[in-house]
Parts: structure tokens; C-alpha cells; sequence
């Protein structure tokens, strides 16, 4: 006779299973940003990847979507724009506030790197099937909901 499941160990097995897969999807991401010829940070990525969404946006809306301190960001986005992949302009209604869009090199590396994060995707879910990947994006969401709902 079989023992019965218990609910605890199997959610702690499977926030192992996401932690792990987070894990290896992200050191194959990282692979990527190390094997570029500007040797990208994950978090300069992911601030190329909001200029490119918000073309003309400003250090401090970059700030407030992430959370991160602004400090850190203004350092950041000084090395994006001494590397040439970001561009910064003076807002025409008031000078005091500066710009950011991805320069036309710094689009080519995003879009360079954009497409080996789509093979690590297409490669992470080879092999299901359309309703396993939906099946799969629904009991994610709930979870997240599930989180984001319990204050403790």
C-alpha cells in the first residue's frame, strides 16, 4: 500500500523544480551576455530591454519600474552610454531632464541578445504540446496570484 502525499513536500518539490530551472535558464542567459563583446551584466540587459520598450524615457522612470537604487542605475546607464549602446538627449519642454533611447549599435547587440533568450526558450519547452505549455502558464499564474495575494 502506498503512503499518502504529503501537500507540504510536494510544494517544496516543486519550488525546487522552478528554482532549478530559473537556475539554468538564467546561467544559459548570463553564457550569453558573457560570450557578447560588451560582457553585459543581466541587470544592463534588462535596462537595454526597457529603453527599448520606452524609447525617450528618464533615469528616474527606469528607477521607479525597477525598483533599484538610483545610485546604482545612474552608474549603470553611464557605462550603457560609454559603451556607445545608449543614447541620451535633452527633453525639449524642460533641459534639465535627460532622455534615454538604445543607439543603433545598442539596438543590434539587444536584438542579438533578445534572439539567444528566444532559443533558450524554445529550447526550454521543446517537446510540449500547446495545451501542456497553456496548462503550464495557468498554474504559474496561480501561483503568482496565490503569492501575491498572502500578505505572509
Amino acid at each position: 500500500m502506498s503512503k499518502p502525499v504529503n501537500k507540504v513536500n510536494q510544494s517544496d518539490q516543486v519550488f525546487d523544480a522552478i528554482h532549478s530551472v530559473m537556475h539554468l535558464y538564467r546561467a544559459r542567459q548570463l553564457r550569453g551576455l558573457r560570450d557578447n563583446a560588451h560582457e553585459l551584466t543581466h541587470m544592463e540587459y534588462k535596462a537595454m530591454g526597457f529603453f527599448h520598450r520606452h524609447p525617450g524615457a528618464t533615469q528616474g522612470d527606469l528607477v521607479n519600474h525597477s525598483g533599484r537604487d538610483k545610485a546604482q542605475l545612474a552608474r549603470l546607464l553611464k557605462n550603457l552610454r560609454d559603451q556607445g549602446l545608449l543614447d541620451a538627449s535633452p527633453d525639449p519642454a524642460d533641459r534639465r531632464i535627460t532622455r534615454l533611447a538604445l543607439s543603433t549599435q545598442g539596438q543590434q547587440v539587444f536584438h542579438s541578445l533578445n534572439a539567444l533568450g528566444q532559443q533558450t526558450s524554445h529550447a526550454a519547452v521543446a517537446g510540449m504540446s500547446s495545451e501542456q505549455l497553456q496548462q503550464l502558464q495557468t498554474l504559474l499564474q496561480l501561483i503568482r496570484a496565490n503569492l501575491e495575494a498572502d500578505p505572509n
